[in-house]
Parts: structure tokens; sequence; C-alpha cells
């Protein structure tokens, strides 16, 4: 998945011969015999917007949402006409309805499935495109303004006009789509590839991550990280209670009502030092130093649907860190959730970053309504905001995190994802 392209494609297709059924069959097809070897698509099952993908994930015992294990995200040159044309629209548009009827939205929407056997996408653009093609969007911040409004360096923004968002748990599935709207690939789960992003946009840059339980512990030089981890500072994440609905995260109106934004970023992760911690002092900064770690368990695995982290525990940040000279992660960012202490950014995809050097890495690609939304809940994690002396490295986890890169898009309603102009 890091390399890419189609000689990925074909090592990873004989992996997958292995290991996943069927895939003695997705060789065939890849070969060149014609027919499905994946579950294919129905366009009107699709959901109006890209990023409402709720209905389609593989959930756990406890109802929360477990995310595909594999993700790359595309950023893409707008290479296109300004303003862009009726047929450069046609082709991106034919571009992705490919994917669509190719593989299954998902799950497909099968609400006990245990793998995520087709594909899951999005394809957000950057201000930079707007301010080219017409107008930028209210709500749609600048990459540039997003990180000085944190803290960060500006420098760190994306220069891409767009980014196509993939994930699935397959991987010849992600490789399979990526190449196909590059023009590399003459067919795609057995249907032939008619359109691409030729001429429209190209490749300028790639980012891959993987999550799972356990994928930590393999891949990583890292004995510390739990074996059972999903991610690599040994945590699971994606709680029901601090994930909002897709409606919350949903512009409501104005002429991309229906879409969202996207917030994507790549970080590095001083993992080392993390891990130089005792068990109880990584889990009192990743949730609230006020709560029981052996009701948290190893992983997070005890606690079920919830995260534990309250109202009282947001409100009381001040006292707990007087109490306990440290401050949780999950309590900080509790803080930046609404009225109905509903959390107000999304994650849609998050992984072990697999294209980070010096490190380890980490992919983390948000949607919310607004990028103030994304900033709000940021700034909750930055120790300079608040009143008391915990050293930064005990303040949650914002002290072992380096931002690498951040870009922020708008996704639009799935009717006006092909080359929109405000």
């Amino acid at each position: 998945m890091a390399i890419g392209g189609t000689s990925a494609l074909s090592a990873c297709l004989k992996t997958e011969r292995d290991r996943i059924d069927g895939a003695a069959e997705t060789a065939q097809s890849a070969s060149g015999d014609a027919g499905p070897s994946f579950p294919r698509g129905d366009l009107d099952a699709v959901p109006d917007g890209q990023h409402r993908w709720g209905e389609s994930l593989v959930r756990d015992s406890h109802g929360n949402t477990v995310p595909p294990q594999q993700l790359v995200a595309v950023g893409l040159t707008y290479e296109g006409s300004v303003p862009p044309t009726d047929d450069e629209r046609a082709r991106v548009e034919e571009s992705l309805q490919l994917l669509e009827r190719a593989f299954q939205w998902g799950t497909g929407g099968n609400a006990g499935a245990a793998f995520h056997r087709g594909l899951l996408f999005m394809l957000g653009y950057a201000p930079s495109y707007f301010d080219r093609v017409g107008a930028v969007p209210d709500g749609l911040a600048t990459p540039e303004s997003v990180l000085d409004a944190v803290g960060e360096d500006p420098a760190k923004a994306d220069d891409y006009d767009a980014v196509l968002v993939l994930t699935s748990d397959i991987g010849s599935v992600l490789l399979s789509a990526e190449e196909a709207l590059f023009g590399e690939l003459d067919e795609v789960n057995g249907l032939p590839v008619e359109s691409t992003f030729d001429g429209v946009f190209s490749k300028a840059g790639r980012h891959v991550g993987y999550v799972g339980k356990g994928l930590p512990a393999d891949k990583l030089d890292n004995e510390d990280i739990p074996e059972d981890a999903p991610l690599s500072m040994g945590y699971k994440s994606g709680f029901r209670d601090n994930l909002p609905s897709e409606d919350r995260v949903t512009i409501d109106e104005g002429p991309m009502a229906g879409g969202t934004t996207i917030a994507s970023s790549t970080l590095r992760i001083d993992l080392d030092r993390w891990y130089e911690q005792t068990r109880e002092e990584r889990t009192a900064e990743m949730f609230c130093p006020a709560h029981d770690p052996d009701e948290i368990g190893e992983t997070g695995d005890r606690l079920g649907g919830d995260s534990g982290v309250t109202e009282s525990d947001a409100e009381n940040v001040d006292a707990h860190a007087a109490e306990y000279d440290r401050v949780g992660h999950t309590q900080k960012v509790a803080r930046a959730r609404d009225d109905d202490f509903q959390a107000t950014i999304l994650r849609r995809t998050e992984g072990v970053a697999d294209t980070v050097r010096d490190g380890a890495g980490f992919q983390f690609n948000s949607i919310q309504e607004t990028m103030a939304d994304f900033v709000e809940t940021r700034k909750t994690m930055d120790p300079d905001e608040y009143d008391h002396d915990v050293p930064a490295e005990d303040h949650g986890i914002d002290d072992y995190l380096e931002t690498l890169r951040r870009g922020s898009y708008l996704a639009p309603p799935r009717e006006k994802r092909a080359l929109p102009v405000i």
C-alpha cells in the first residue's frame, strides 16, 4: 500500500491469494479475465452525502463503528479549464461512478458484516481550487489559517487543490480503484475503465495508513505497543459518545448544503517517549487522571461503547490538574463539545502512517460542518490554553505529536462533487 502503483497491486493480489476468500478470482480478474472478484455496487444505494459512511461501516459488539483497515489520501493538482467545462465534469463524475459500480459501498449496508469488502471514498476541494474557479465557500478556511489558529507552522499547509480519501479492508480494492482513476488499468473488478482523471487531475501526493487490532504491534519496531492495540499509542478510539452524528457534521445551508469539510493531517508520534511512562500514566493522559486505569483496560477494551469522560470531567480540568498534576486528552477535547455535550468533529479515517520516515506516523482525516469546529477542538489540546502549571509532557498527548502536514477541504454533496463552482 505504501509503494502504490501497478507493481504494488500485483504484490497485494499475491498476498491476498492466501488470505482472503475469493482472492484467486481476484488474481484471475487482474490478469485480464472479466468478472467481479468482490461485490459490486449499486449507484442507487450510494448516499447523497459523500461522507455518509455510517450505515456501511462494521460495528463491534458495543455498537462502535470500526474503521476499515487500509486508507489512502491522494493529493491532487487541478489541471482542467477555468472555469471547468461540462466535458471535464462528466469525466470526473463518470470516473467516480465507475468505482461505485465496481465496488459496494463499504459493507453494502450489511448490519452484521465483520469485514469491509467494498470501498468508501470522498473527494474534497481545497480553498485554492475554489479561488481559481470562482469563490471560496463560507466555512472553508485555508490550511495556512488553520495552522496559524492552532499555533502551528503555516508552512506545513498542503498545497493540493483537492484530496481523494479512499478506504477499505482490502488492499487490492484500494489500489485498483486508485490505479483506475489515473488510467493505469483497463478494467476494475471486471468493469471496463472508460473514463479517468487524465487531463483534469494529476497526482501530487499520497498518504497511506492502517488501523486494526494487533497491526501496530506487528508492523512497528516498538515492543512496548500492546499486542491487541488498534493504534500505535495503545488505545482504541471512536467510542460512540465522542463521535457526533453525521447530521451534526453536515453543512445545513448554502450552495454546499449536504456536504461537509475535511481536515486531513499527517503527524509524527514520539512513541519511545510515550512508552517510557507507566500504563497508569499513559491511561491518565489519554483519558482522564480521575479514572481508574483498571476500569479502562490496557487498550480501552473495558470501556465498551463509552469513553467514560463526562461533562464533570471536562469542566474540572483545572481541579484535576491541581490534584493529579496531569490532564487527560479525552477530557480536554470534550470541552469543545456543543451545548448537548455532543462532539463536533467526526473521525472519518485514522491510522498508523505508512509513509512517515524517522519515527511512527499517524494519518488523521476528520469531517466537520466548518473548519472552525476543527480549530476549536484542536485548540483544547494545547497546554497554553490553560492557566495551570502541568508540564507539557503530562498534558494529554499534545506534546508527543508533531504536525507534518495539514489540509482543509470541502466535500460537496454527491450531486455537486464533480468540479464544483460557487
